[in-house]
């Protein structure tokens, strides 16, 4: 008897554990004829509530097979509550010259690609981030969707 409610117990809590979600924040933009002018500056909202966990920002990228290049520069704009723009220029990987690096069905890939090195503090209030294409390709063929993803660090 002892043991069966022990049993329950523990897959109550593991249920309930692998059930937390993780991401806070996920926001695609839909690229207009799938090529990504640089003047297209797509730019996600969110709100911070939670000061007292770290978080992972990771950059959402849709494109076909067809794409031409194993990456892909960005300007990455983020504006923190009260506080003035910030812009990097990022090369994102994308792939190799045998495989795409991202989760793939038929013609499509997905990649979600960690943006800060280490799980960053964010202060209270709303955020801004914004995604401009940096390619030499302007616009940059075949790709269908850009965005941001916010998740706790565990």
């Amino acid at each position: 008897m002892y043991i069966k409610r022990l049993f329950i117990f523990l897959a109550i809590v593991i249920v309930w554990i692998s059930c937390k979600p993780i991401g806070i924040y996920e926001k695609m933009a839909t690229v207009p004829q799938h090529e990504w002018s640089s003047q297209f500056k797509p730019d996600f909202t969110f709100a911070i509530k939670d000061t007292t966990v770290r978080y992972n920002i990771f950059i959402v990228i849709r494109h076909t097979d067809s794409y031409h290049y194993n990456n892909i520069w960005l300007n990455f704009s983020s504006i923190a509550p009260a506080d003035t723009v910030v812009t990097q220029k990022i090369n994102l990987k994308l792939g190799d010259n045998k495989k795409w690096l991202g989760s793939s069905m038929d013609d499509v890939i997905e990649h979600r690609i960690l943006v800060n090195k280490d799980p960053v503090a964010l202060k209270q209030g709303n955020y801004i981030f914004m995604l401009q294409n940096a390619m030499r390709e302007d616009p940059l063929e075949n790709v269908l969707n850009v965005g941001v993803r916010i998740e706790r660090a565990e």
